[in-house]
């Protein structure tokens, strides 16, 4: 019995010692080389209120444009995706009613004209982007709610558009930016 329990006590002593310990100090320091040291990116509101730009906000009012759809209603403590399959019925109604509210609230466009992204989860459920076209599709709207020149917003658009992350995917547009800088406009 001596034998099991001294080796099985000193392993636990080292495990505490290394994972509550060793193992956050050098995350921490790695987190030290990452851009912001680690701690994330904020962008400030008109109205002074601080929000983490890589994290989706939800958007749900007409005179803002939408984020993506978020499988964890935006709650950056539990990330993850509906994990409901491609024929998945449930899946199949939730993704049919985004394209009814959206059609609902974007007069004038038509099925084929919603990119997939303004339909579906990402795989985090917290994807702070939009697809450029994800954001084009959306602009008679909020020009016409705003009662702004359809080409301003056009140009606010356009001057929110990233590349690619690391050379690879579509360029993108962050939500969360652009509704702040159409506040901004909005309010000249």
């Amino acid at each position: 019995m001596k034998k099991e329990i001294i080796p099985s006590l000193i392993l636990t002593i080292v495990c505490i010692l290394f994972f509550s310990g060793v193992y956050p100090l050098l995350i921490w320091g790695i987190a030290q080389f990452a851009p912001n040291k680690g701690a994330g990116f904020t962008v400030k509101d008109a109205k002074g209120k601080y929000y983490y730009e890589n994290i989706g906000q939800k958007f749900s009012d007409d005179k803002y444009f939408w984020s993506r759809p978020s499988a964890v209603n935006y709650n950056a403590a539990g990330s993850g995706g509906s994990n409901k399959g491609p024929d998945n019925p449930d899946y199949l109604l939730t993704v049919q009613s985004a394209i009814d509210s959206y059609i609902l609230h974007n007069p004038g466009i038509i099925k084929a004209d919603i990119p997939s992204d303004m339909v579906t989860a990402s795989g985090s459920g917290l994807d702070p982007h939009i697809s450029v076209q994800g954001a084009e599709v959306q602009v008679a709207r909020i020009a016409k709610v705003r009662g702004l020149d359809k080409n301003k917003v056009e140009a606010l658009v356009k001057e929110h558009i990233e590349g690619p992350m690391w050379g690879m995917g579509p360029e993108r547009v962050n939500v969360l930016k652009l509704n702040i800088d159409l506040d901004r406009l909005t309010a000249k």
